[in-house]
């Protein structure tokens, strides 16, 4: 089957590297998976003469209203993935709010990374709606079709992690003019795109002082400058600020390295679908924050175990391939 799959493609993003592994999965399986910007298309009708273009036969879009939006009414099959945003911030907006809806009761299936997320959008639009039984017709086609809440399913997100072993940890601290030994530094890591919604400044100030308390103790924020005017922000502030600093974005092999050395990974953001960043510095085992070895050995261990439980990659592959296939079958099917 030719699938078309939108998504948010910022490089190195979260949704990213999302995308680029559900599409994998899906040409693992045998179909051919067109990977497009949500944004190289602004309405319905750009999104339909490129699936006519190519032939296309369904779609599954990541974010109900940056994607889905843009595949409603278009004659294909489709499945959407909720982004995090979408959930988060898109529904308190009245008009995204009704677009959500009308995407999501016409997507054959719906996908959230966890049980409050689908719970959040069962709130929001799949409410019991009582049928018209004034009109036959009507009345017939609701009798025929599932009731909405079943077409959500969770699948949290699958991380594998490939660390670049030529990477160099002393290398990282030059560059980010660190120069201290690496034997007795604490570099606590922020891994996001320079955008509001993940509030990189948040921790600024608190780490500044502790670091001014004990100099071996410093943050990193790492990641793409998404948001110009908010970069130029981060960038002053960080500029005047001890103890911090600011590196731009990196392939996520060297990302990985960067976790596997860390002292520990932090998280800002005010809205967040399910972080891989952080699932990905359990599969890391970095240093844990505290002092006790048996303590941490316990932590790193059930941590490690509950990455491997949960968002088991292989698990991941088999979900999507089955759903992927309601967008063979006929709805009735």
């Amino acid at each position: 089957m030719r699938l078309l799959f939108l998504a948010v493609l910022r490089r190195h993003t979260g949704n990213a590297v999302t995308a680029q592994r559900v599409r994998d999965h899906l040409e693992a399986a045998g179909h051919v998976c067109i990977l497009k910007d949500a944004f190289d298309f602004e309405s319905p009708s750009e999104i339909s003469n490129f699936i006519k273009a190519e032939n296309l036969e369904a779609a599954v879009a990541l974010h109900l209203y940056r994607g889905g939006r843009l595949l409603q009414g278009n004659g294909i099959p489709f499945g959407i993935i909720f982004g995090g945003t979408d959930l988060n911030e898109d529904v308190n907006q009245g008009d995204k709010n009704k677009v959500m809806g009308k995407v999501l009761e016409e997507a054959r299936f719906a996908v959230a990374f966890t049980e409050s997320m689908k719970e959040t959008a069962q709130r929001q639009w799949l409410k019991y709606r009582k049928p018209d039984r004034s009109h036959w017709l009507s009345y017939a086609r609701f009798m025929a079709q599932p009731h909405a809440k079943d077409k959500i399913y969770v699948q949290s997100q699958g991380i594998a992690t490939v660390p670049n072993t030529a990477f160099n940890w002393n290398t990282f601290l030059q560059h980010s003019e660190i120069n201290q030994s690496a034997d007795n530094l604490h570099v606590f890591l922020l891994i996001c795109g320079l955008r509001q919604v993940k509030d990189p400044l948040y921790l600024v100030d608190a780490f500044s002082e502790w670091h001014q308390e004990e100099p071996n103790i410093y943050m990193v924020i790492v990641g793409p400058e998404v948001d110009p005017v908010f970069t130029r922000e981060v960038k002053a502030k960080v500029k005047r600020t001890p103890g911090v600093r600011l590196i731009r974005e990196m392939a996520q092999e060297d990302l990985h390295a960067v976790m596997k050395n860390c002292f520990a990974l932090v998280n800002s953001s005010v809205s967040e679908g399910m972080s891989a960043a952080i699932l990905e510095e359990f599969v890391q085992l970095a240093k844990r924050l505290v002092s006790d070895p048996a303590l941490e050995k316990t932590i790193v261990a059930n941590g490690r175990e509950y990455v491997r439980k949960y968002h088991s990659w292989q698990e991941e592959r088999q979900t999507y391939r089955q759903l992927v296939r309601t967008l063979e079958r006929s709805p009735e099917d």
